[in-house]
This record gives structure tokens, C-alpha cells and sequence, in this order.
């Protein structure tokens, strides 16, 4: 079946116009060939499901690391900065990958029509992991980029095709993870709040004890679930969170290294600009002058929010 998927998504690509990636943003789908391995690409990533039909990629998530291959998906319940690489392809076997949106109201509304839906579970409460792809899923996922070529059946049956990837994920071997992430209530939402909270004042000295309180938690709790649900700690995600956005800041042309640094939270120039360079590669004085040096990025109020 994932050949199928593959070939469906090969021939889907050789009919499109540039290089891609091709997106369908009023489906939040998105379609990415890649015939060699590319330099890493940092964004920010918001909950979707991410498909490797043929070759390889990796993405990082804090220090925690993700490999998934043909027949795997990176499932990503929570929204998050991450980077992400092709490692896997090749004019002959280019990497191919299909991404689309997670809507935590559809997947709630799917479990509510099961008979016996997943118990939220998963101690570690991870909202990042990666899942076998195949059967039934596949088949949906290959129906779905067929439809793309039929634009006028999309509002019919692209629905009904997304329910049924919900579906199957519930009641897969993820199933209890899936909908501990997706809950409406219970740890995980709690710490969305929470999550929200430092991503709308990332800019601004943010102390545990603050989220911890939105979070409804003890210190302690909240920083080990923080971690668990998202790979990195409060302060790692919004020290990516500020980092990202000084990079589109800085491409807009309109602020400086320091400006930039100031602007997103930083009271020290040289501070930023090794932290800066620790997550690019590169110090930001040479992006300013080279702003192409680094492919991919968006900061965090950028319009290119998606799936790796």
C-alpha cells in the first residue's frame, strides 16, 4: 500500500508547476518532493500528521531527535518549534511526503461517535512521536492526494476522508496517545493554556511559577509535562520561540542584529547573537548580510506555519 502512495504522490508532483512544496491551503495540505538531501529548516510546526511515502527525514525537537522513514509518520499534537532535514533521496528515489493539519474538534468528534473510544493515556503524556503508517491509513492518505486532481468532488469527500484518518489513528496502537493530546480536558489541555500563555508573551521575562499556576499544576509537574508533551523545557521553547522570530525580524529588513535581539526579549546582544548562532549555524551579522544563507525559517508570526 505505501507503494501505491508513493507513486500516487510521484505522479502528483510531475504534474505540478515548480519545484513545490505544493500546498492546498484551504485543506492545510501539503505535498513535498525533495530529490536530494537538503540543509536543515527551522519553523514553527502546529499539530499535523506528516507522512514519508519513499526515502527519509529527521526533525528535532528540543534535543530529542526524529527519525521516520517509508511507511512511518510524525504524528505532532502540539504546536512547537522545531527543525527538520531531508536525509533520504534522490532523482531516482525522490523523498516524498504528504502533510496535513490535525484538528483536535474533528478527532474529538470522531471519538465521540465510537462505541468504545481510546482512553487518554500514555504516562509519559508525549505529544510528539512517531507512528507506522500503513493499511488502512496509507489508503486513505493515497485516496486523498487523488482527490486533489478533482477539485470539484474536494468539498464532498475530503471531509469524510480526514474522519476516516481519525479514525484509524484512534484506534491504533497510538490511539491512548492520540487522544490524551487531543482531550478537551484533563493534563494535556491544561498545559496548552499554559503553552499559549508563553507563546503570546514570548518576548517578555516569563517565570515557571507563572505557567505552572495556568497550567493548574505544582512547579515540579508542570516543568516534567511541559517537557514530556513538547521535547524541550518552557525556557528552551521560548528561546526558540524568540530566535525564530528575530530571524524574520531580521529578513523583513527593517531591524538590525540589535534591534532584533532588544525587540524579541534579549537584553544582550552578544548573548543573543551566541544563541543565535548555536540554533542557525550561523552568527546573525552574517545573516543580515547573507540573508539567504539559511533556508526554510519562519518566525513565529510567520504566514508559513506547517508540518515539517
Amino acid at each position: 500500500m505505501m507503494e501505491a502512495l508513493a507513486e500516487t504522490i510521484l505522479r502528483y508532483t510531475e504534474r505540478q508547476a515548480g519545484p513545490g512544496p505544493y500546498e492546498v491551503p484551504s485543506l492545510n495540505v501539503h505535498i513535498m518532493r525533495s530529490d536530494r538531501p537538503n540543509p536543515p529548516s527551522h519553523r514553527i510546526v502546529e499539530p499535523a500528521l506528516c507522512i514519508v511515502a519513499q526515502g527519509a527525514k529527521w526533525a528535532n525537537f528540543g534535543e530529542e531527535r526524529f527519525v521516520y522513514r517509508a511507511g512511518e509518520a510524525l504524528v505532532v499534537g502540539v504546536e512547537t518549534p522545531s527543525t527538520g532535514r531531508v536525509v533520504e533521496a534522490s532523482p531516482d528515489e525522490p523523498c516524498l511526503v504528504l502533510a496535513l493539519a490535525l484538528d483536535p474538534d474533528i478527532m474529538r468528534s470522531v471519538a465521540e461517535e465510537m462505541d468504545s473510544p481510546p482512553v487518554a493515556g500514555g504516562k509519559d503524556g508525549r505529544g510528539i512521536f512517531v507512528a507506522d503508517f500503513d493499511g488502512p491509513l496509507a489508503d486513505c492518505a493515497r485516496r486523498l492526494v487523488r482527490l486533489l486532481d478533482t477539485p470539484e468532488a474536494v468539498p464532498v469527500l475530503y471531509p469524510g476522508i480526514v474522519r476516516e484518518i481519525c479514525y484509524w489513528l484512534l484506534t491504533g496502537p497510538h490511539g491512548s496517545k492520540i487522544a490524551h493530546v487531543m482531550s478537551a480536558n484533563g493534563p494535556s489541555r491544561r498545559l496548552m493554556d499554559a503553552l499559549h500563555n508563553l507563546r503570546d508573551r514570548f518576548a517578555e521575562p516569563v517565570r515557571i511559577e507563572e505557567l505552572a499556576t495556568v497550567a493548574r499544576m505544582s512547579v515540579s509537574a508542570f516543568h516534567r509535562q511541559f517537557k514530556a508533551l513538547t521535547s524541550m523545557t518552557p525556557l528552551q521553547y521560548q528561546k526558540q520561540l524568540r530566535l525564530l522570530e528575530a530571524r524574520r525580524l531580521m529578513n523583513s529588513r527593517a531591524f538590525n542584529v540589535e534591534a532584533a535581539a532588544f525587540a524579541v526579549g534579549y537584553e544582550s546582544p552578544s548573548q543573543f547573537s551566541r544563541e543565535y548562532a548555536r540554533l542557525f549555524g550561523v552568527p546573525p551579522k552574517r545573516h543580515v548580510k547573507h540573508p539567504h544563507a539559511i533556508a526554510g525559517d519562519q518566525g513565529p508570526e510567520g504566514d508559513e506555519r506547517r508540518a515539517l
